[in-house]
């Protein structure tokens, strides 16, 4: 009776040890579980910036309207008997 007692609490030693630092441990599918939200959220910031990239480029393929409307905002071209004005803000003094 003590042999089988004391095999069976060599077995609970074990599997508690597995259980706790082992491979496929708690620590490690707690760890594991984060990595994955973490991807997660990776993956779905990465699909949001694909979509507009790929929004952007079928603007481009549609029509000459985004590609207009890009060399505006980016490179200041105005059309031809256009008149540009540029506002300049004026920067406020602060206050003490």
């Amino acid at each position: 009776m003590k042999w089988l007692l004391a095999g069976l609490l060599v077995l609970f030693i074990t599997l508690q040890l597995s259980l706790w630092v082992g491979e496929g441990s708690l620590a490690e599918v707690h760890q594991l579980k984060q990595q994955i939200e973490k991807q997660q959220a990776e993956n779905k910031q990465l699909s949001e910036r694909n979509a507009a990239l790929e929004a952007e480029v079928r603007d481009f393929k549609q029509g000459l309207g985004a590609i207009e409307e890009r060399a505006r905002n980016e490179l200041g071209m105005i059309k031809k008997d256009e008149t540009f004005f540029q506002v300049i803000d004026q920067e406020k003094p602060e206050t003490k």
